[in-house]
């Protein structure tokens, strides 16, 4: 992986934001893949700004958001959907029309993964996207297990994953869903280029493992080793340990 290191949270915000920006000036049509958590908050801050100032436009682009619980609409505070929404959509011209979301409120949740597979095919698949990284090494809703799915699938959380998204549930981790829908570790190795974000001490363990350990289901951001144009962003705080 190409590594690249920076002193602040804000200024690897800036780092990727330029490089989306740079991704849209090459193909205006791109498609991109979108993840919610609080890592990529800094860098849909600057893609705002940078829209209301008229350097970077998103009116031809698709984007694909990456996850979402089980249980939620659309319309749900709690869910991905709203979250990306309010931290970016609603500040770009991204059509509507062009913004894909899993919705975990259906009664058929395997055919909501299929429809969605054939959505991403459909749209000649993911150009450029964007992972935070998990504390224990998740990326989507992908967790530590003896076995990953390759494609959208629907997965139990594990405690650890819940606790860290209870701040969208009133800081409730009993009202986290315990289940979610997400992107297959297949699906997001199928993207062209690979962005991933790692910021702050907590995510300087699971860096480590994901550049230096072996390739194992214990440890999913592990498979991006795998793929062959993955570019990983870091603050000092989360490249303490290489």
């Amino acid at each position: 992986m190409e590594t690249r290191i920076f002193a602040t949270r804000e200024d690897v915000a800036l780092a990727v934001a330029a490089r989306v920006r740079e991704a849209l000036l090459a193909e205006p049509d791109l498609v991109l893949g979108l993840p919610a958590g609080q890592t990529p908050v800094p860098v849909y801050a600057e893609l705002r700004r940078m829209q209301q100032s008229g350097l970077v436009d998103f009116s031809r682009a698709t984007c694909f958001l990456v996850d979402e619980f089980v249980g939620l609409e659309r319309s749900h505070p709690g869910s991905f959907y709203q979250f990306v929404n309010e931290h970016l959509l609603s500040g770009i011209d991204l059509d509507g029309g062009r913004v894909h979301a899993l919705n975990g409120g259906v009664p058929d949740l395997e055919e909501e993964c299929d429809r969605y597979e054939a959505a991403i095919a459909d749209a000649g698949g993911i150009d450029l996207q964007l992972l935070g990284l998990g504390r224990n090494g998740h990326i989507g809703f992908n967790e530590p297990s003896d076995g990953l799915a390759a494609r959208t699938h629907r997965v139990a959380l594990l405690a650890e994953t819940r606790r860290d998204n209870a701040a969208r549930f009133g800081g409730a981790e009993a009202l986290v869903p315990r289940e979610a829908i997400s992107m297959g570790v297949g699906t997001i190795l199928d993207a062209r280029a690979i962005v991933m974000i790692a910021t702050g001490e907590a995510k300087a363990n699971p860096v480590e493992r994901m550049l230096r350990g072996p390739v194992t289901t214990r440890l999913p951001a592990s498979f991006l080793q795998l793929h062959s144009n993955v570019e990983l962003y870091l603050d000092r705080a989360a490249a303490a340990r290489l």
